[in-house]
């Protein structure tokens, strides 16, 4: 009996857990190979008052389909629970419930005529199908044409600015066309956290014969023919194909045989780093609000995500979870900040959010930061994504920087991992 066909598949986010478990499935002989010591990229998790919670926060939506798929087939789906929980918006100093077409019209920030006009932006984006429409065009100018100038400066041009700093006017419009038209009021979670998820595809591959390598890192990926050479920390490794699910720049550095034209077109865009400050309080923080968006300057944060006015505090000791949550340029100064730096700047902010709040409340801290988590999807952006098949044999390209219009997400990683196994399964026929 011939050998299976060998492949390697680069990164244990859920994008490489995903195509390694449907590679198993078609009989392949599947190597996942994962630079850190743990599953799950960017929703990994630690553990927080006896519960695990992911590093940065994660819900699903109701549109997404794909990722609620692999849920039920990991036996998982009836631990998918979906609340609605309250948004909020801090503007002028004063926080605003920001969930429905009246909260809209009850934004006191701007006049009337401009909270009509808002919701009537937003409600033309949750009906238009079709984000083709809106390419060749900025967030910015789209905001300020139809919205208003007022809705711009007051509302969606400081979150903008917040998140995306010196880009804040190049993002293109079908980027914020999705951030409004997949969103829905409900949001979905995993009770006990995503991690178990992960963990279950992790069982599920090394039951089935896959084999995890953690803590092995990449250092070259080679094609001359006869197969895929991966030069790693641990050795040379031969497949039949590669799954590469890292950053595109990352997979650029390597693969030293990538041909000049590709990198020209490809090697192309920049990232923000994710960077998250985890707060274990004894007290509730806000009352009832589980995101509260910032729109007021100064703040060190750009949202204030209390996770356990989503899920209950006793999944978690007791404790009430809070994320301050921020996307920055890798050469920012709070990636290189300690723990205690961070917080001495953080927490002071966090009381002129919540005046009540109190620096004793704080029972545990914890501090995270990963690069390429947020691509600046700019208007020619999508011009310049590389397709899944590279100029390397059998050497294939899955990551977040194709998503497009999206940007991330557990669901798009999912959906792209399913394509794109599926792709190479039939080519290696």
């Amino acid at each position: 009996m011939a050998e299976p066909r060998s492949v390697g598949v680069i990164g244990a986010g859920i994008l490489g857990l995903t195509a390694a478990l449907r590679f198993m499935q078609a009989g392949r002989k599947v190597t996942l190979i994962e630079r850190e010591g743990f599953v799950g990229g960017l929703v990994a998790s630690f553990q927080i008052g006896g519960g695990h919670l992911e590093r940065y926060y994660h819900h699903l939506f109701r549109s997404d389909r794909d990722v609620r798929n692999l849920i039920d087939e990991m036996g998982l789906g009836g631990s998918l629970v979906w609340p609605r929980p309250q948004v909020g918006s801090l503007s002028g100093g004063k926080i605003y419930g920001f969930g429905s077409a009246t909260d809209v019209l009850k934004f006191s920030p701007l006049p009337f005529q401009d909270r009509v006009r808002l919701g009537a932006g937003a409600a033309y984006l949750k009906a238009e199908s079709n984000y083709h429409r809106l390419e060749g065009q900025t967030a910015a100018s789209w905001i300020k044409r139809y919205m208003g100038q007022e809705a711009y400066r007051v509302f969606w041009g400081p979150l903008l600015q917040a998140k995306f700093g010196d880009y804040a006017e190049q993002i293109a419009m079908p980027w914020f066309w999705s951030r409004v038209h997949l969103r829905s009021q409900r949001l979905g979670y995993v009770r006990g956290g995503f991690f178990r998820l992960y963990e279950r595809l992790a069982e599920t591959l090394t039951q089935g014969g896959a084999e995890i390598l953690l803590n092995t890192e990449v250092r070259s990926i080679k094609s001359d023919g006869s197969g895929v050479h991966v030069e790693t920390s641990s050795g040379v490794m031969d497949f039949d194909q590669v799954l590469a699910t890292t950053p595109s720049r990352v997979f650029m550095r390597l693969a030293p045989d990538l041909p000049d034209d590709y990198r020209a077109r490809h090697d192309y865009g920049d990232f923000y780093g994710a960077h998250a400050v985890i707060l274990g309080l004894n007290h509730q923080l806000m009352d009832g609000t589980y995101w509260l968006n910032i729109h007021d300057e100064g703040y060190p944060f750009l949202t204030v995500v209390e996770h356990t006015n989503y899920m209950p505090s006793a999944d978690y000791g007791g404790l009430h979870v809070v994320y301050l949550g921020n996307y920055l340029p890798m050469s920012s100064p709070l990636f290189k900040r300690t723990s205690e730096e961070v917080l001495a700047e953080f927490l002071p902010a966090l009381k002129r959010v919540v005046p009540a709040f109190d620096e004793s409340w704080v029972v545990e801290s914890h501090v995270f930061a990963a690069p390429y988590a947020q691509p600046i999807v700019t208007v020619d952006y999508h011009e310049h994504i590389p397709p899944h098949e590279t100029p390397l044999p059998g050497v294939y390209l899955a990551n977040m920087f194709q998503v497009y219009p999206e940007d991330r997400g557990q669901n798009y990683s999912v959906k792209m991992a399913n394509n794109v196994s599926a792709r190479m399964i039939e080519a290696s026929r």
